[in-house]
């Protein structure tokens, strides 16, 4: 299932390193090939909540079995497409599998462990969007460059039947609702929105500085635009330190992980905006908003295991939505401040974007649906920020 968020990830962003190619194929404009990446995206945070409402009786290694048979047809469709709008077309049908996908993963990979160290199972699990990132898409683009984009497109449809399989074999065919961690082990539906919430400020705040990352190593920074390719490569490998960091952490410290995490961001990113004019200084910046951006994402798949008020698939919907929903708000508001302020206006945005998270994560304690609940006696568990082991 790692392999499978991998095999997605690369898949969502592939169209950007492969740019240049499909635009010559097809004769069509640059802006037009990143509609594949923008409608994409949206696709997900339409139809996230929806489907998984429709989808949540069915067997989990089924469901996954279909969503991987959906992607491996659709992302070889993409690989023949003949004319721009079927390659759109196969590429919203992979989205549509994606945006269930992210609900459906969560909960049934961590089924398959103790509960007491699902935070680990869950940073191995989303490594895999990080080696996307650090790796999946940049071999994506050599491939492409080397041979053909088809090619690539062809190698993930490869990888993906492999995963097909491999779910089909060994997944425990566990009945809807029935898994370990189909539902929250501490439900509090108060602290979960709260978490919602978070995330959506967050993640826009992240992206609000990241989607224009390049323009602002070379224009602000001074790069040469041959160095931001390894500078990339720097900030990946912290995201992938990051991931694995959070992971030994969250079972027992969920809450204060979160919260450090968002505070670090609003460091790194106002750093890079204070002190972007220096390239010692924004590296650092750049890398520690990538270990953070990284560890939010495995943090956030642990504590909905913890706190969803009812069915975890749901609440996983909820916190996918609100993730992308700060990928494509970020973009957009990065796009207004271009041609205003300018792209080191990005970084201030974001800082103050994750300022507002910040903000809500310390107050999250207060918005809990327990706090007016008789204090846990001595056999009871005690909350997951106090719990000793």
């Amino acid at each position: 299932m790692t392999l499978a968020v991998f095999t997605y990830v690369t898949t969502e962003s592939l169209p950007i390193g492969l740019l240049p190619l499909i635009a010559k194929d097809f004769v069509t404009s640059a802006s037009a090939v990143g509609l594949l990446v923008t409608g994409y995206g949206l696709i997900i945070v339409v139809v996230s909540l929806p489907l998984t409402q429709l989808t949540r009786r069915v067997p989990r290694r089924r469901l996954l079995c279909i969503l991987l048979g959906v992607f491996v047809v659709a992302t070889c469709l993409s690989a023949v497409a003949w004319n721009y709008w079927l390659l759109m077309g196969a590429r919203m049908v992979t989205a549509l599998s994606q945006a269930l996908f992210w609900a459906v993963v969560t909960p049934a990979a961590a089924g398959l462990f103790r509960a007491e160290v699902r935070g680990r199972a869950m940073s191995i699990l989303y490594a895999g969007g990080s080696v996307a990132a650090l790796a999946g898409i940049p071999a994506g683009t050599w491939l492409g460059q080397q041979t053909s984009w088809r090619v690539a497109f062809f190698a993930l449809s490869g990888l993906g039947l492999l995963v097909l399989v491999t779910v089909a074999v060994s997944l425990p065919d566990t009945p809807a609702g029935r898994g370990a961690a189909d539902r929250g082990s501490e439900p509090d539906r108060g602290r979960y929105l709260s978490i919602v919430a978070t995330t959506a400020m967050a993640i826009t705040g992240a992206f609000t500085a990241f989607t224009y990352i390049s323009p602002f190593l070379s224009g602000v920074s001074g790069f040469a635009e041959s160095s931001i390719g390894p500078l990339l490569l720097a900030r990946g490998i912290a995201g992938l330190a990051g991931v694995f960091v959070v992971g030994y952490l969250v079972d027992r410290h969920g809450w204060l992980t979160m919260t450090a995490l968002i505070g670090l961001q609003v460091l790194a990113l106002g750093g890079q905006y204070a002190f972007g004019a220096s390239q010692v200084a924004t590296v650092v910046a750049i890398s520690l908003s990538g270990f953070t951006l990284a560890g939010l994402t495995a943090v956030l798949g642990s504590r909905v295991l913890v706190y969803a008020p009812g069915e975890s698939v749901m609440a996983s919907a909820g916190t996918s939505t609100a993730f992308n929903t700060g990928i494509t708000a970020g973009a957009l508001f990065g796009s207004v401040l271009l041609p205003g302020p300018g792209v080191r206006s990005t970084a201030l945005v974001g800082a103050l974007l994750s300022l507002v998270a910040f903000a809500i994560v310390l107050a999250e304690p207060v918005f809990s649906s327990q706090r007016k609940a008789a204090p846990a006696t001595a056999d009871e568990p005690l909350p997951e920020d106090i719990r000793v082991t």
